[in-house]
């Protein structure tokens, strides 16, 4: 979710400096984000068995996908990839649904497959932020946009409805809060749940109600961690719809949250956000919005086997990071106020 969440400016791009109609090829895992960016037209939904997915792809549905892509007779492809991913997989499938042009970074020569090949250089001559790298992708074949910010709609009708689910909880959003988001997908992205209960806490003693949001599958993380912080906090996972979820952020004071697609949803709405960035890749930073980065090293246990990745081990993440402490993080959140308020 969060990659496409990234890739909404370049595809902006395409459709302002084309008039194109944009149709999305993309996993179920980031189906229910669609009708939230205003920059897509279409959606095809299908778990590629190279893509990360909830659950293992169907082989037999392989064929059908290229026939619904040759089907719809597009004019072109683009294919965004960060940089440890391979594009050709994907490159292949356009090729084999007849689209003509295909755009795309690429280490290797892919000589006939793809028509419009942008050499990628990343990680080992430079490294551009994730929007940085779509946008100047799309930008060699011509399309540019003036507003580069990542975009989400925000149904702000859902207000009441969010602020009734929370007073039926003894939470009063009139009064200072704000919002701890722990889950994550990936074990080396985690930060330590016991270290989430000592914030929590020292919010508490500072004001704040704290809000324990994620998905319905987080519910168990966000109910132990309600539990022992203890009186002014309320576990949320599952309480909200993604629509929901995207409208509560975008009122929320401001969020602290690992490295998530949560995260980009807070820098699409603008709300101030501290990561807790495990040292995954360098890209995936909050993009055009306030935030405060405290990054810490991936045990050598939990590090990617992408090859590609490792190689920020031995160069930009080098050097030993420790996890941030609580105090640590109370001063970003102090700092965060201040840069938030001056907006």
């Amino acid at each position: 979710m969060g990659d496409l969440i990234m890739s909404a400016p370049a595809i902006r791009a395409l459709k302002e400096t084309f008039g194109a109609k944009i149709t999305v090829l993309t996993s179920s895992m980031a189906k229910g984000i669609i009708k939230h960016m205003p920059e897509i037209d279409d959606a095809i939904i299908y778990d590629l068995p190279w893509v990360k997915t909830a659950e293992a792809p169907d082989p037999s549905k392989f064929n059908e996908i290229i026939g619904q892509l040759r089907e719809q007779n597009f004019d072109a492809a683009v294919v965004f990839t960060v940089f440890s991913q391979n594009p050709l997989p994907t490159a292949m499938l356009a090729y084999l649904s007849g689209i003509p042009r295909i755009l795309a970074y690429c280490r290797e020569n892919p000589y006939h497959l793809i028509t419009d090949w942008v050499p990628d250089k990343e990680p080992y001559e430079l490294i551009k932020h994730q929007v940085r790298r779509d946008l100047d992708l799309v930008a060699s074949v011509g399309a540019y946009t003036d507003h580069e910010d990542l975009l989400l709609s925000v149904d702000h009708e859902l207000q009441p409805v969010i602020a009734q689910k929370l007073t039926d909880k003894g939470f009063d959003i009139n009064y200072p809060w704000l919002i701890l988001h722990a889950g994550v997908s990936e074990e080396k992205r985690q930060y330590p749940a016991d270290r989430w209960v000592a914030l929590g806490q020292e919010l508490v003693k500072k004001g704040y109600q704290v809000l324990l949001t994620g998905s319905a599958s987080e519910k168990p993380l966000t109910d132990e961690l309600q539990n022992k912080i203890g009186t002014g906090s309320l576990s949320a996972g599952g309480m909200f719809s993604l629509s929901e979820f995207i409208t509560l952020i975008s009122i929320a004071p401001m969020l602290v949250s690992v490295n998530t697609g949560t995260i980009h949803i807070a820098a699409a709405v603008k709300t101030p956000t501290v990561i807790l960035y495990a040292q995954t890749n360098p890209q995936h930073t909050p993009w055009n919005s306030p935030n405060q980065i405290l990054e810490f090293s991936v045990p050598e246990n939990l590090r990617s086997k992408n090859e590609i990745i490792r190689h920020l081990g031995s160069s930009i993440y080098k050097d030993f990071k420790a996890i941030p402490s609580v105090t640590e993080i109370l001063k970003a959140i102090d700092t965060l106020k201040v840069k938030a308020y001056s907006l």
